[in-house]
């Protein structure tokens, strides 16, 4: 084998071996074993080769995968492999000189070139195997998406979901199999679905309309949007905290005392590259930060629930930590000791017992200090007033 990767990855459309390049063609002809889903091999006519079915769910088929070491094996994948496809998957488990890789079009670009949308201004998600709230953060009305589902049931459950969310108007281009012999395309608005027999492989190109609320892309998301028990840091003081966490790419937050979960779903919402962990005692308000995770499509939010610092041991180490509810003398103690150097931490302080122990350890530490006062008009008799909120001191410092 020298050292030539034993492993290819073809991208294949529907129009099966005459959409494949000649190089393609020619590594597949060579090939001792062809391993793929069965839609994929029955669009392959039987040769010499040894075919396996790549197993359902997919991670189990890597251990047949590993056995081929040393064979020269095919992998067929749909179209462009390292786009919401199975590439990536595969590549996490070689080493970088067992594979090589040969895409072809992308179900984005079929989907674009019959839509006539220039891709570059064009939300592409792959849901196939994620929640449809993955979604939310992007409905707004004129949004353009093509995406990729699972089978004809969830472009239906797509349909009913966007209608319950206000966003009944939008045109769904509901597109089969696209580029091979059983393409086709058609439309409706997903209030007004008027089809149910729609075959695997789908995608749809979503043209977003209706009255239904967007999410702002700055910080600060309405207090309306969360499922709430009046323990969340308000829309204001979640912007200027959100500002002081500065999320940075690939950065892993600390919520610690989660309450709805407002902060931990924001740093999420920030950049698809940043992670988080929310801590929160209460039983029921973890359940409750799990639904507003997921409704925003921020199920990747890490939810524990327990009491810190105790519930902090073991997990991911953060760069960032807020502590927006129980700052103690007892909690940062353990943070000083424990994160490394240069951990950025914002905690916000209502109580005068934590407004005092924050005080404290600013004089040790530094870093900076700001009062928050806040007031909103309200009724006063039959005119209206200033109705001032509780202060908060918020405290922003590098470990």
């Amino acid at each position: 084998m020298g050292n030539a990767p034993w492993l290819t990855v073809i991208g294949l459309g529907e129009d099966g071996l005459d959409g494949l390049s000649p190089a393609s063609r020619q590594v597949l002809d060579d090939a001792e074993v062809i391993m793929a889903p069965p839609r994929h091999l029955s669009l392959v006519p039987h040769g010499p080769q040894d075919r396996i079915e790549w197993p359902v769910p997919y991670v189990d088929g890597f251990e047949k995968l590993l056995d081929l070491r040393g064979k020269k094996t095919v992998v067929l994948a749909s179209g462009d492999p390292f786009w919401f496809g199975a590439g990536s998957v595969i590549a996490r488990n070689l080493a970088l000189e067992e594979w090589t890789a040969l895409p072809g079009p992308s179900t984005f670009s079929l989907a674009a070139a019959r839509l006539a949308w220039p891709l570059e201004q064009t939300l592409t998600m792959g849901l196939h195997a994620a929640p449809l709230a993955r979604l939310r953060p992007h409905l707004a009305r004129g949004v353009r998406a093509i995406v990729l589902l699972r089978d004809g049931d969830a472009v239906l459950d797509l349909a009913e979901w966007l209608t319950a969310l206000g966003f009944g108007d939008t045109t769904l281009n509901v597109m089969e199999a696209l580029g091979g012999p059983r393409e086709r395309m058609r439309q409706g608005t997903a209030q007004a679905l008027g089809f149910d027999d729609i075959a695997h492989p789908v995608c749809v190109g979503l043209d977003l309309d209706g009255s239904g609320a967007s999410i702002p892309k700055a910080s600060g998301i309405p207090d309306t949007l969360f499922e709430t028990d009046g323990q969340i840091t308000k829309r204001p003081i979640r912007a200027l905290t959100l500002s002081a966490l500065a999320p940075q790419q690939g950065e892993h937050l600390w919520d610690i005392g989660g309450g709805t979960g407002s902060i931990g779903i924001e740093w999420l919402m920030s950049h698809p590259s940043v992670t988080a962990t929310t801590i929160e005692p209460r039983a029921d308000r973890a359940e409750r930060i799990r639904r507003n995770a997921d409704a925003f499509g921020q199920d990747r939010l890490e939810i524990v629930h327990g009491l810190a610092p105790d519930a902090l041991v073991g997990l991911t180490p953060p760069d960032v930590v807020f502590i927006g509810g129980g700052f103690s003398e007892s909690l940062m103690g353990w943070l000083h000791e424990t994160l490394p150097a240069g951990t950025r931490l914002v905690a916000n302080a209502v109580t005068l017992e934590s407004e005092a122990a924050l005080a404290l350890w600013h004089g040790k530490l530094g870093g900076d200090l700001l009062r928050i006062e806040l007031a909103q008009s309200a009724p006063l008799g039959l005119r209206r007033g200033w109705k001032s909120a509780y202060p908060v001191v918020q405290w922003s410092v590098m470990l």
